[in-house]
């Protein structure tokens, strides 16, 4: 295994792993909200909305991220950097979400784009997080009106 093909495995593996952890941690947060919080109190539906775009989002970023890490094991395939990034491409371009002959992006910038996403990711999941404390909060002291 060349460095290059390490380096975008270890990438792949990162991102499968953290598309994985948020896209439970989403899933969790909107599991354990409505029971736990109730839906009472002064902040029932705005609050409630905003919980749920903010727990899609950071879903719809796991599906991205995982495709992503399915895309660098792609490339990881092919024994040169260049030979992987070019199949990365040709997949982009044969399912239509990349237009063919457009520059292509080098693996530096193609993983500053990843890590764009998984702090994308994390703002959406600690918003969600001080969302739900919001609801529980307001959900036990406004229980009981």
């Amino acid at each position: 295994m060349t460095e290059w093909q390490r380096i975008v495995m270890d990438a792949a593996r990162r991102l499968r792993r953290n598309g994985l952890a948020g896209g439970a941690a989403a899933l969790l947060i909107l599991a354990v909200a409505p029971p736990t919080a109730g839906a009472h109190g002064f902040s029932g539906p705005l609050a409630w909305g905003l919980l749920l775009a903010f727990c899609l989002l950071p879903l719809a970023l796991s599906v991205h991220l995982l495709f992503d890490a399915a895309l660098f094991r792609l490339a990881a395939s092919y024994d040169g950097e260049a030979a992987g990034l070019s199949a990365i491409d040709d997949g982009l371009a044969r399912m239509g979400l990349r237009a063919r002959g457009s520059v292509s992006a080098t693996l530096p910038e193609r993983l500053r784009g990843c890590r764009r996403l998984l702090w994308l990711q994390r703002i959406a999941l600690a918003i969600a997080a001080m969302l739900y404390l919001v609801l529980l909060l307001d959900g036990m002291e406004g229980g009981g009106a």
